[in-house]
């Protein structure tokens, strides 16, 4: 007569796997996606804009270029990331209206009266090959000048922080320092 093979009881089996399964879930970490927070234009009819004259003086652009060797080229000078938000800054506030600094035109705004609004806009143009890192980088530092300014002013006429104020003198504030930052389609090299 042949031995007979001892089975190995297959019924908790499914109870371990799901055990296994949980306790892999629970352990394991996410990574958190990063990403960009913009509100898109408004849609413009394209016969409106034949209609004008969309031409901006090349001293109101702050030409931002990033190769793709993650290089970073500011207004034709090769730059650094940790120095992108003061020349941004520098650029959008125009504090003593240079001439090599974006004209000012002036804006009747609500708790502040006249005052000279720039007509500045970041430019900003990649690589194919840049990292995705380098350019959420840059995407930040540029955004925050535009905050740091807003915060600033916010603090100067308000005594607060800009994000502690109410939205109809947020949207003054914005008015002082839009965020105009274009994004050109990426190039094969720049």
């Amino acid at each position: 007569m042949a031995k007979k093979i001892p089975e190995i009881p297959a019924a908790s089996l499914a109870d371990i796997a799901f055990m296994l399964l949980i306790f892999f879930l629970v352990t394991t970490t996410m990574d958190v996606d990063s990403g960009l927070r913009r509100k898109l234009p408004q849609w413009v009819d394209p016969d409106e804009l034949k209609d004008q004259n969309n031409e901006i003086n090349e001293r109101n652009i702050f030409v931002v270029l990033v190769n793709k060797n993650n290089d970073l080229l500011v207004e034709g000078d090769y730059e650094q990331i940790e120095n992108l938000r003061e020349r941004a800054k520098e650029f959008m506030a125009n504090p003593y209206n240079a001439e090599n600094l974006p004209e000012k035109e002036p804006v009747e705004v609500p708790y502040f009266g006249q005052v000279m609004v720039t007509k500045g806009v970041i430019s900003l143009r990649n690589d194919l090959d840049t990292q995705y890192g380098t350019y959420l980088a840059v995407q930040n530092e540029l955004v925050a000048a535009i905050n740091e300014l807003r915060d600033e002013l916010a603090k100067q006429q308000f005594g607060k922080a800009y994000e502690d104020l109410e939205d109809d003198k947020q949207d003054a504030i914005r008015k002082i320092y839009p965020q105009k930052i274009s994004e050109a389609e990426p190039k094969g090299k720049i």
